[in-house]
């Protein structure tokens, strides 16, 4: 009976986790604040929960790939910031697209580099670079401002052939996780990379052939690369460059992808789960709004609720 519950709550591979409980969670919560709440179906208030989730989906979806092998990623929020104020500095699309891109593809083959190369703690590693980022930011854009390409703001305030485009937003974030973690080797490799740390066995992937640091390398330029489309997102929503609008993203993130079953240390998690995750965190904040609760209570509720979902993973395997 436990087994048959536990194969409901992960689906048919282990290795997904328990994407299912936190499915539930939202049915919950959604249903607790239609009872509560006048707001909760209206299209207005959908529509600005989507555009609330989004920029965290995104984020949580290139944490996982890091979270897969093992590590974390702390350096995403200044990456987030960092990218709006490039955007914000008012030369063409063409270039300053592309340009955000090449830049958190360098912050994060350096984030790889310094963990699988420099053999430099996850966290460590990621919280230096999170301050460099910053610095460079504050230097770029002191306080928020600037002029953001049209193309941007209407990427993601426009419709495509009459669907929302935080709709295609999702889509596009999904389908292009999903090809690299079901349908290339490179995400059957970050599985593998990561079930060996899990279970005491780092060696495990490389005896077979798998080259454990490119992979971990690439893991973080993943990480860095989501992080910086979730940049262009909140760019094209506040149509400016803030330096303090990824402040807390990266703890968000990885609290989205913790809540989606994927496991800490490394190895077992599903892109479902993530994203499912990522609602119910903005589910959450929500529905606080609507239910008027104090900000700086919805912040300690947040952090309680990583403090919770970490508690049930050991610190030893996580490597903490």
């Amino acid at each position: 009976m436990k087994q048959a519950l536990f194969n409901i709550m992960t689906g048919p591979q282990s290795r997904q986790g328990l994407w299912a409980l936190p499915l539930l969670m939202a049915l919950a919560i959604i249903l607790f604040l239609t009872i509560r709440t006048d707001h909760m179906l209206r299209p207005d208030n959908l529509f600005n929960l989507l555009a609330q989730a989004m920029p965290l989906i995104i984020t949580a979806v290139g944490q996982m790939f890091v979270v897969l092998v093992g590590g974390l990623d702390l350096s995403v929020g200044s990456v987030i910031s960092f990218t709006t104020a490039i955007l914000a500095l008012g030369g063409p699309a063409y270039i300053l697209i592309p340009a955000v891109f090449l830049l958190a593809a360098l912050i994060g083959f350096t984030n790889g580099i310094a963990v699988a190369r420099l053999n430099v703690h996850p966290i460590i590693a990621t919280l230096a670079m999170q301050y460099i980022i910053l610095g460079v930011t504050l230097v770029l854009r002191p306080v928020a401002g600037g002029s953001v390409p049209r193309i941007v703001i209407d990427s993601v305030s426009g419709t495509f052939l009459g669907v929302p485009m935080q709709v295609c937003w999702v889509v596009v974030t999904i389908l292009i996780a999903w090809k690299l973690l079901y349908r290339s080797r490179y995400g059957l490799h970050l599985f593998a990379i990561g079930g060996g740390v899990a279970s005491g066995m780092e060696d495990a992937a490389r005896n077979v052939g798998i080259r454990v640091r490119r992979n971990v390398i690439l893991a973080y330029v993943a990480s860095a690369c989501f992080a910086a489309a979730a940049g262009i997102f909140l760019a094209g929503r506040i149509v400016s460059g803030d330096p303090a609008v990824g402040n807390g993203y990266e703890l968000n993130a990885i609290t989205a992808v913790a809540i989606g079953g994927t496991q800490l240390s490394g190895g077992i998690g599903s892109l479902h789960g993530t994203v499912i995750g990522a609602f119910v965190l903005a589910l959450l904040s929500n529905g606080m709004t609507l239910l008027n609760v104090s900000p700086f209570v919805q912040t300690a509720i947040q952090g309680g609720i990583l403090l919770l979902v970490v508690a049930v993973q050991t610190r030893r395997k996580m490597g903490l």
